[in-house]
């Protein structure tokens, strides 16, 4: 009997249980870059399985290519100038055909965040990243947590978000966007430090980002 019960029983977790979404998956060198939403950092959730989204998907894209190369180059804390000038070497040395980017967020937290500076810097990161000729992928982030020293934080946030919306139109990026998500009502999506989502989380944002992909191999497959 498998373990991951609950995950299976969640209807927002669903579409990831079948390869047959990526199955006409073309890539075979998937990178992630940027801060802890990029590197999938959680803590665990009852009858989920322990795995932040970008292993989750690297493990259903080696159900299609199981030769795939991976790549998370991400950090805990990383800011927009750090991933582009620590992170973007390395992916751009890996050669990624798909390239995940999350960052932004850790720029906010600061008393008076410079949101020009941080639109100037993503654009450079996502110009850059475009280079390579990956299919870029990235998240908005997710309304539940609130930092309590700032009263604008969903105002900052909005912003960010903003951003990363438009710079995704701009690339054709594939956006899994997670700011009114329904799961941002759960009572137990937060990990204990009330920022990242759970292993509970992790899973919802891989399949909403799965189901972005699946669109986008349609339209392909369609052009």
């Amino acid at each position: 009997m498998s373990t991951f019960h609950a995950e299976e029983a969640d209807p927002f977790c669903l579409p990831v249980q079948s390869a047959t979404w990526l199955a006409g998956a073309p890539w075979r060198r998937f990178a992630s870059m940027g801060d802890s939403l990029a590197a999938g950092t959680h803590d665990p959730s009852p009858g989920y399985a322990d795995m932040g989204w970008c292993d989750r998907l690297a493990g259903l894209l080696r159900r299609v290519h199981p030769d795939l190369a991976y790549l998370n180059t991400a950090t805990i804390g990383s800011t927009t100038a750090g991933t582009l000038d620590r992170q973007l070497g390395a992916i751009l040395e890996f050669r990624p055909d798909l390239l995940h980017i999350s960052c932004g967020a850790n720029d906010l937290w600061r008393t008076a965040p410079d949101i020009t500076a941080i639109e100037r810097t993503m654009r450079q990161l996502f110009e850059r990243a475009a280079t390579t000729g990956a299919l870029l992928t990235t998240f908005t982030l997710g309304r539940a947590f609130i930092v309590p020293g700032f009263q604008d934080w969903h105002e900052r946030v909005r912003a960010l978000n903003d951003i990363v919306r438009a710079l995704a139109a701009e690339h054709r990026v594939v956006l899994a966007d997670m700011w009114d998500h329904p799961v941002n009502e759960r009572p137990d999506l937060l990990s204990a430090d009330r920022i990242h989502f759970s292993a509970a989380g992790q899973a919802v944002m891989t399949a909403e980002l799965v189901k972005a992909l699946a669109l986008r191999i349609g339209e392909e497959a369609g052009a």
